[in-house]
């Protein structure tokens, strides 16, 4: 039996989870990239691209099934303000920013984070990377998630953004970024 191989859907690497297959996308975790599983998705006619995304491991195994309830979880962005904006900007709430400056500008943000998630919950999310910053995932390249960030919920059907507020959450309108912010190999 070959060591690299899909089962319903997963790939499966020396049996591990290392990702998933869906409409001709392959969306594999970033750990497993190596010449072995490049050349497998390569010769795979039914794949017509590869998105490496952080967290697609921890996802499937969270999952405890072959991939079903995975697929029904959206990745995450988290947008941060970029360090040349008005300093007045940062650390407010959504009201006080939308009075100061206008609703939030995707102009003035950069994407910190692209990756899977275990959760959908914007409060959980909100744990993940808003904590002390010592385990934030890998890939993130930002500050621990604070006021005046962005957590933008995306699938192959769209995306929802969120303002983290000073308590909880307030949904917003953001303009959508131009291409996925994850690394992309077509084949």
């Amino acid at each position: 039996m070959s060591q690299v191989r899909i089962e319903n859907g997963i790939i499966m690497f020396y049996g591990n989870k290392a990702g998933r297959v869906e409409d001709g996308c392959a969306v594999v975790d970033p750990m497993f990239k190596g010449e072995e599983i490049s050349r497998f998705l390569e010769r795979q006619r039914h794949i017509r691209e590869v998105r490496w995304m952080d967290g697609m491991f921890d996802r499937l195994m969270a999952g405890g099934q072959e991939g079903t309830a995975a697929q029904g979880l959206k990745n995450v962005r988290v947008w941060q303000l970029k360090p040349d904006v008005d300093v007045y900007m940062k650390f407010i709430g959504y009201e006080e920013t939308c009075r100061k400056f206008g609703p939030p500008d995707q102009e003035n943000y950069h994407a910190v984070y692209d990756g899977a998630a275990e959760t959908n919950d914007l409060e959980a999310l909100y744990m993940k990377f808003g904590n002390d910053g010592s385990a934030l995932p890998a890939g993130y390249r930002g500050h621990s998630l604070s006021m005046s960030d962005v957590l933008e919920l995306y699938d192959s059907t769209g995306s929802s953004f969120y303002y983290v507020d000073r308590t909880g959450f307030q949904e917003m309108e953001f303009a959508a970024p131009q291409q996925a912010q994850g690394q992309t190999m077509q084949l």
